[in-house]
């Protein structure tokens, strides 16, 4: 088995998407052992559909918080890693009209 050191190392080589991908597997859960069979498969995966695929992959994949292999492996599988990532809406907060009561409505 590897250690963390070195799963996270390999991560950095691919990219920043899959190295944050490794880091999430790591950093959350109870051992860090429980992450190397994701980051194994993260490997095979990068063997089998090239890094460059893989970093889209796992950038999709943190951006839709779901930073696991079955979301990776799907994304691959589906060629969604090869679309653009979706925008992200800016409007942060309600549109202000007359059917929005306020705050002084409850006082």
């Amino acid at each position: 088995m590897s250690c963390p050191a070195k799963l996270i190392a390999w991560g950095e080589r691919i990219g920043v998407g899959c190295a944050a991908l490794v880091r999430w597997q790591m950093d959350n859960r109870p051992h860090p052992e429980q992450g190397y069979r994701c980051c194994l498969g993260l490997q095979r995966l990068a063997r089998q559909f090239g890094h460059e695929r893989l970093e889209a992959a796992c950038t999709r994949a943190m951006a839709i918080h779901s930073p696991i292999y079955r979301s990776v492996h799907s994304i691959l599988a589906s060629g969604t890693d090869r679309q653009p990532l979706p925008a992200q809406p800016t409007q942060t907060s309600l549109p202000l009209h007359e059917n929005v009561r306020g705050p002084d409505y409850y006082h």
